[in-house]
């Protein structure tokens, strides 16, 4: 895995062996990147990464200036890694060990940008499911963005704050948001 911008541009990071993750591909992140570049000055927003696993997003939001980064995995190695990671960059990138889903219920952040990356074989409610509470909390910002990344084979297009749907290869990134945002990306 590398960080593909930013301060940290073509640094590249070897995760353990042992770690139970799918780091999101080069291409698909210059893809959501593209995308996200053309929305938000990373350096404002507050971004939380779920189903962080090796951190891979959290690095290339804190490379390109984001100080305000939340990585949530259930996996000690995980956040033990992330922490590692970020500590040796010099990053800053609060890491928390829960489930995902009880971490949505019990936390009060308000982000700009959650990220989810939960396994593939989800089933689709179980991804509905993290839709269902980021909004019911209202925990993005009204200009803010839910993505999460799922196989071509998951289908998330029917839920009301969908956005749109972008893939690369394999994967897909469901973005959604505030039906008044619908024309911004």
């Amino acid at each position: 895995m590398r960080i593909i911008s930013g301060k940290h541009k073509g640094r590249r990071l070897q995760a353990p062996k042992n770690l139970p993750v799918r780091p999101t591909t080069d291409m698909a992140k210059e893809g959501l990147f593209n995308v996200l570049n053309n929305q938000f000055y990373f350096d404002s927003v507050t971004f939380i990464d779920l189903f962080s696993g090796t951190g891979n997003i959290s690095y290339e939001f804190a490379s390109r200036g984001c100080k305000n980064i939340y990585a949530i995995d259930e996996n000690y190695n995980c956040i033990k890694y992330i922490q590692s990671t970020s500590n040796e960059l010099g990053m800053d990138i609060n890491t928390f060990k829960s489930d995902v889903y009880s971490f949505l219920e019990k936390t009060t952040l308000k982000a700009d940008i959650i990220f989810a990356d939960p396994p593939y074989n989800f089933e689709t409610e179980k991804f509905l499911e993290i839709v269902a509470i980021i909004f019911r909390k209202n925990m993005i910002s009204n200009e803010g963005i839910l993505v999460i990344e799922h196989s071509k084979n998951t289908d998330l297009s029917k839920h009301e704050n969908h956005i749109q749907d972008k893939r690369y290869g394999g994967n897909v990134f469901s973005f959604f948001g505030y039906k008044t945002d619908k024309e911004k990306l």
